[in-house]
């Protein structure tokens, strides 16, 4: 594990030098149609005054938006390097940045609220993951993630060959995640109210004139039985 955690921090590292957001296809027309729509899955459900972990904040592209609810947020992960940019993209009152190992969170039992985050689970041993979260958890707290779906064919080759996973920029053991498999280990760990939904269909690479009129084709599709389960995400939520 702690060879997959230097892996991690080392990628950090390569993030913060060679542009976090455009390896991670969040600054194109689509690409930041994606982010949008994810914004509003990790943080309608926030208030005012709530306690709030954010997995694995990276640059902080979902952060600064997480605090526009008001909770209070405490970001976190390994890379220093990302964190400083972090910092400097969002500094509001609200927000805490902290140097963090997911799987020995320093906090005590029972203090968040909520924990969300957006494709960060499928870079750590998920197993522990959940765990740890399911730890700092208050009595009914919730989870909300974004993640990566390993039954759309892009996503598995992705995220099986190595060498199409280097040339994309991924980290070495970083995966994704099939939505049964997912929804069992959560309720093995004890989480309820599991609901685990694939959705997006819409490219980061797509074309600007195409955008629109692919991102209303992507929705339905993402409505259609069968049809849906290769879609690009998923949407994971769930209650302690």
């Amino acid at each position: 594990m702690q060879e997959r955690i230097a892996k991690e921090i080392q990628h950090g590292r390569f993030l913060a030098e060679h542009g976090a957001g455009e390896i991670w296809n969040w600054e194109s027309p689509a690409g930041k149609l994606r982010w949008a729509r994810r914004v509003k899955m990790l943080s309608r459900h926030l208030r005012p005054g709530m306690s709030v972990l954010e997995l694995g904040c990276g640059t902080g592209y979902f952060t600064r938006e997480l605090a526009r609810s008001g909770a209070d947020v405490v970001a976190i992960d390994v890379s220093p390097e990302l964190l400083e940019i972090a910092k400097a993209n969002c500094s509001a009152p609200n927000v805490r940045y902290e140097i963090q190992n997911a799987y020995e969170l320093s906090c005590p039992d029972a203090v968040f609220d909520s924990v969300v985050g957006s494709s960060v689970l499928h870079h750590l041993e998920i197993e522990e993951a959940i765990r740890e979260i399911y730890r700092v958890l208050k009595p009914s707290g919730t989870i909300y993630f974004t993640e990566p779906n390993m039954l759309n064919p892009q996503i598995a080759i992705q995220k099986n060959v190595p060498w199409v996973k280097r040339k994309l920029g991924d980290s070495p053991d970083e995966t994704a995640f099939f939505r049964w498999r997912l929804r069992r280990l959560l309720e093995q760990e004890g989480y309820r109210d599991v609901r685990i939904v694939s959705f997006d269909f819409l490219h980061p690479k797509t074309p600007v004139p195409l955008v629109d009129r692919l991102d209303a084709v992507g929705r339905f599709l993402e409505s259609v039985p069968v049809i849906s389960e290769f879609a690009g995400s998923l949407y994971i939520r769930a209650i302690k």
